[in-house]
């Protein structure tokens, strides 16, 4: 999970990103390369401006290689210093090498090859099935019709013989028999259907939007995942004046999606939104940006804050919106529902803010979805900053600031929104179709 703030501008997957390489980690800290070749030549007035820790590390480097009773190369002593960083502040500060930090980036780009599916490995080892969460938008498992809930029972080279499978690693074994483009079958249960689908490991980028009302869907497919494209089921259960959008991360083109889809809400005539961000862990500062500036119903502000990030001392940074479209989609009595659960985290706990402050949503018109028994959302209300540490590529990602609603200045760090607040709740158990409809029941029918 992440809010991301990338001070260079950089902008459980079956799936690899784009851009993985083999990982090398180096010596990265340019103090301490310094400090390494000044020992080793002599520069002693160097050595002695150095922290009593950096030349006792050096000593201890020295030590080890001359005196250890085996070989430890540098791969393995950094790599056990940067574990350590790793391990000691917080779960979201860490290092990154350069081939980690591109490939993070291409993640939340969307920039992927596998077939478009992911699991929650706990729920699969809790029910023994090989239950499908999501099935990404834009990816080979959409484009054949593959949803969430699908549990895969068969594994197939041919598409008239099947093995059975109820066990996850063999599953993954078996997709690693096969490189990109080269077919394979897989065989699923959906209720009491059996269906068998034909796949092949392709590079897509993910689309991170999805819209649907009572009559139509649609998801956005493509090169660049832009292209609007009817596919899906309507989602029979909304009100015909209400629509749905599922939000499924701050990254990629998301704003861009979100900003089509608005277009749709606005040509079908609808008054009320249902903005779904179950598993949204979060992403971009700029793209919850880009989203909430068509979420922020009263006030006036050509470029309303969204966001306000607390660092500490009295020093804080304001957060604007892209802009204000609230006026342009929706009417002084319309509604915005949420539905979150908790992965719901980071730039969604910040967005969910920004609908509350501004009176576009009130508790009670969000829902929490019960996981592993906790219904909350995550609570993560602080924000990492990147800081590139050489010319190499090496990130060093450290939380830099707490995060506060834009108008009460709430911190939401460490709670997360409760049933306690007022909100609607739906317990566990259900299909993600089945949690939608009984959502919906509960926003609608109970008001």
């Amino acid at each position: 999970m992440g809010f991301n703030r990338d001070k260079n501008a950089v902008s459980a997957n079956m799936d690899t990103a784009k851009g993985q390489k083999k990982r090398k980690i180096g010596l990265i800290f340019g103090a301490f390369a310094l400090a390494v070749v000044s020992f080793f030549s002599g520069s002693f007035a160097v050595w002695f401006a150095l922290d009593e820790e950096i030349r006792t590390l050096i000593k201890v480097k020295n030590t080890i290689d001359r005196e250890y009773y085996k070989d430890v190369d540098d791969e393995e002593f950094y790599g056990a210093i940067f574990d350590a960083v790793n391990a000691q502040l917080d779960p979201y500060s860490y290092y990154m090498n350069p081939d980690e930090y591109t490939q993070a980036a291409n993640d939340l780009a969307g920039s992927r090859i596998g077939i478009g599916v992911s699991f929650n490995l706990k729920e699969i080892e809790t029910s023994g099935k090989i239950s499908i969460a999501r099935v990404c938008g834009n990816s080979p498992a959409e484009g054949v019709g593959m949803r969430a809930g699908d549990c895969i029972v068969g594994l197939g080279r041919t598409e008239t013989t099947f093995t059975a499978c109820e066990d996850y690693d063999e599953f993954t074994a078996f997709l690693a028999e096969f490189g990109e483009g080269e077919p394979f079958y897989l065989q699923i249960k959906r209720g009491e259907e059996i269906l068998a689908f034909r796949l092949t490991r392709e590079s897509y980028v993910e689309s991170y939007v999805f819209y649907r009302s009572s009559t139509t869907a649609y998801s956005f497919t493509g090169e660049d995942a832009l292209d609007l494209t009817e596919r899906g089921l309507p989602l029979a259960a909304l009100p015909d004046d209400t629509a749905y959008v599922r939000l499924v991360r701050f990254g990629g083109a998301a704003v861009k999606e979100f900003e089509t889809t608005m277009s749709v809400f606005k040509s079908e005539g609808k008054k009320n939104l249902v903005l779904d961000l179950r598993g949204n862990g979060g992403g971009y500062v700029n793209t919850m940006q880009g989203i909430a500036s068509y979420l922020c119903k009263n006030t006036q502000e050509k470029n309303p804050v969204v966001m306000i990030a607390d660092y500490g001392e009295g020093k804080k940074e304001y957060y604007h919106a892209g802009g204000n479209y609230y006026a342009d989609y929706f009417a002084s009595d319309s509604r915005l529902c949420v539905l979150a659960d908790s992965s719901s985290a980071s730039a969604s706990e910040a967005l969910l803010g920004v609908m509350v402050d501004y009176g576009g949503t009130s508790y009670g018109d969000i829902c929490l979805f019960e996981r592993n028994g906790v219904t909350k959302t995550y609570g993560k209300g602080i924000m990492q900053s990147s800081f590139r540490l050489s010319l190499k590529g090496d990130v060093i990602k450290l939380t830099t600031a707490e995060i506060r609603w834009p108008v009460t200045e709430y911190s939401i760090h460490g709670r997360g929104v409760l049933p306690e607040d007022g909100t609607k709740t739906v317990e566990e158990g259900l299909t993600d179709e089945e949690e939608l409809i009984l959502a919906i029941e509960k926003l609608f029918s109970e008001n």
